[in-house]
């Protein structure tokens, strides 16, 4: 059961790029939950797991002997779900008639690419973290400030393209 929580039901044993295919399920599954509840929930939801991994996570690298193993993906479907939740939330508000919108659709791709960039590259205090806050709390949260960051770079993107009059050319 731990195993199928931080391997977010199994996508963490994907190789290569458990990371990126843990990202990827957790775009799927935080569409449908702002589809049908909203970016505060998908944001709630996020926070929720997040507490709930830390000890979970602390458990399962007692079991494996290894530090944020790559097998562990739930770190990446919450942080995928905060740069969601950020950006589809600060854009489009709670407004269902925009959920199938060429922006909204694109927030959640850009929310996928700069989630990754972030994650992959981690710059400044993500990096940080990464290195220096061990157990659970270490492997959620530099996952949840690339998604906080990730998010935000979402927002600068699309202000740009709606700044430069680029609504109705994207798809």
């Amino acid at each position: 059961m731990i195993k199928c929580f931080v391997t977010f039901f199994g996508i963490g044993l994907i190789r290569p790029a458990s990371g990126t295919w843990g990202s990827l399920a957790g775009v799927i599954i935080g569409y449908f939950i702002l589809k049908f509840l909203g970016a505060s929930a998908l944001f709630g939801i996020s926070f929720l797991i997040f507490l709930i991994s830390i000890n979970i996570i602390n458990n399962y690298e007692k079991t494996v002997q290894s530090h944020d193993n790559s097998e562990i993906v739930i770190d990446e479907a919450v942080g995928v779900w905060i740069a969601m939740s950020i950006s589809c939330a600060f854009v489009f508000g709670e407004n269902d008639d925009i959920l199938e919108g060429q922006f909204y659709i694109l927030s959640i791709i850009l929310s996928f690419i700069y989630f990754r960039a972030f994650d992959i590259l981690k710059p400044s205090i993500i990096g940080k973290i990464d290195r220096e806050v061990k157990g659970g709390l270490g492997v959620m949260l530099d996952d949840v400030l690339a998604g906080f960051f990730a998010g935000i770079g979402v927002l600068m993107t699309l202000g740009i393209i709606f700044k430069l009059g680029y609504t109705k050319i994207l798809f």
